[in-house]
């Protein structure tokens, strides 16, 4: 269970920050921005219109193990769909459940009428129960002890 300092709700935690890439834009500039912003992923598309997630993998995976030129392929042919998104009001236990069963590391955060406000990723939720979970900062703690 957590602690007071832990917080209950997606919104606590998620970066209302969010950098989009259209879906034409090739992935060289994907790649760029990905590394200017240093990210591991943008949203495709737009904040009214996601379309799909380009990650790391993505470009890995579909692009530079297949010997495929950046410069010449869109994001919209790499990108993985669908997007898996939830609320700014959902707990994050429902989040994590939400990333572990789409095998996923980032959530986009949708608004009632369906605009993406937001963006949660596992280093987000990594961070906070580092910081925050009695449980981990006992075991970081005993790891970190010198014997006696």
């Amino acid at each position: 269970m957590a602690n007071n300092t832990t917080p209950a709700r997606v919104a606590d935690l998620m970066s209302t920050d969010v950098e989009f890439i259209a879906p034409d834009a090739t992935v060289d500039a994907a790649a760029t921005l990905m590394g200017e912003i240093e990210v591991g992923a943008l949203p495709v598309g737009s904040a009214e219109r996601i379309e799909g997630v380009v990650t790391d993998r993505d470009i890995l995976y579909r692009l530079v193990a297949r010997g495929r030129d950046p410069a010449r392929v869109t994001v919209r042919e790499i990108m993985s769909r669908p997007v898996v998104s939830c609320r700014p009001t959902d707990g994050l236990r429902e989040a994590m459940d939400l990333m572990a069963a789409n095998h996923v590391r980032r959530l986009a955060v949708l608004s009632e009428s369906g605009t993406v406000i937001g963006w949660l990723t596992l280093a987000d939720l990594s961070r906070r129960l580092l910081v925050d979970e009695p449980t981990v900062q006992a075991a970081l703690h005993s790891l970190t002890e010198e014997p006696a």
